[in-house]
């Protein structure tokens, strides 16, 4: 099979949101490595940083106006490997465990989000604070700020989940939130300030982001919902329709009053969580499956 049909099939599916996040950073660093070395070739490679500025997001404002777009397509784009190569381990990682917990559609909305956020902070204070605004036109790339949003999001949603880390060992990822915090914070005296102030503004949604979902708001429903505005024009529906029998009606809850409340139809049953939770206690929050960790989450929402 080959390569371009490993990645037909990898954007085909509807659970693969993780995979396709790292691929989208993949295929437009490969291209750009291409696109550069062909340019340079050909002798022109001063065509380069124009197609740069049509990716890259710029703290000029009227730059920014001409080119929009950049908000987001800034966190696709690398152009150093070890710069590609830490966000997407972060990514995979922290990644990982988000999706598994919050499904793909949060993961993919943390991650819009992120980017959009670390703009907002970028922008705001190369044109607010005076100590940045000798630097305004700095343009910025890189996944870093929607990264940063998911690894404290994941911090922030299992503040005491373990991982392994080479020669240290197991250390809880609030933790590894933490320094990554701290570093950015320290990074903001260095000679990447946009870059890393961005990552500040990545880390406050991610946590925002978790504390508002488990106060029963989603924020990343708009999100959600531009996605499915497009994954309809992608997949059409079939003109002729078809009767299908009936579904049962959802299975009635006794309420405390002696009457019966229908459940909830994405809540889960009381008994499944009870099961969940017995499950827990017998072989540890790991053992629970994807689809067990979704169901605990929605009956904390309740």
């Amino acid at each position: 099979m080959s390569i371009v049909q490993d990645i037909r099939n990898a954007f085909s599916r509807r659970d693969n949101a993780l995979m396709q996040l790292i691929l989208l950073n993949v295929i437009v660093f490969a291209a750009l490595i291409v696109l550069r070395a062909i340019l340079t070739l050909s002798s022109a490679a001063g065509y380069y940083p124009v197609v740069m500025r049509q990716l890259e997001l710029s703290s000029s404002l009227p730059v920014l106006l001409r080119h929009p777009w950049t908000l987001l397509t800034y966190a696709f784009c690398h152009q150093e490997f070890f710069h590609i190569l830490f966000n997407l381990l972060n990514l995979y990682w922290f990644g990982q465990l988000v999706r598994e917990y919050l499904g793909d559609r949060r993961l993919v909305s943390i991650y819009v989000l992120g980017a959009l956020a670390g703009a907002a902070v970028f922008l705001l204070s190369f044109n607010l604070l005076p100590v940045f605004q000798p630097g305004v036109g700095t343009p910025m790339i890189g996944a870093s700020a929607a990264v940063t949003a998911i690894i404290v999001a994941g911090a922030t949603l299992l503040p005491d989940y373990t991982f392994m880390l080479i020669l240290i060992g197991p250390v809880k990822i609030k933790w590894i939130a933490a320094v990554v915090v701290l570093i950015s914070l320290a990074g903001v005296n260095g000679g990447n300030p946009g870059g890393e102030i961005a990552h500040l503004g990545g880390a406050l949604l991610g946590f925002v982001f978790i504390k508002q979902l488990q106060a029963g708001r989603d924020l990343g429903r708009p999100v959600q919902a531009v996605g499915n505005f497009f994954s309809n024009l992608t997949h059409r529906q079939p003109a002729m329709r078809v009767s299908t029998p009936r579904r049962a009606e959802p299975v009635a809850a006794t309420s405390a009053s002696g009457g019966k409340k229908p459940a909830a139809a994405n809540q889960p049953l009381q008994d499944e969580i009870d099961l969940i939770l017995d499950k827990i206690s017998r072989s540890g929050y790991e053992s629970l499956s994807k689809e067990e960790k979704q169901k605990l989450f929605r009956a904390s929402q309740q």
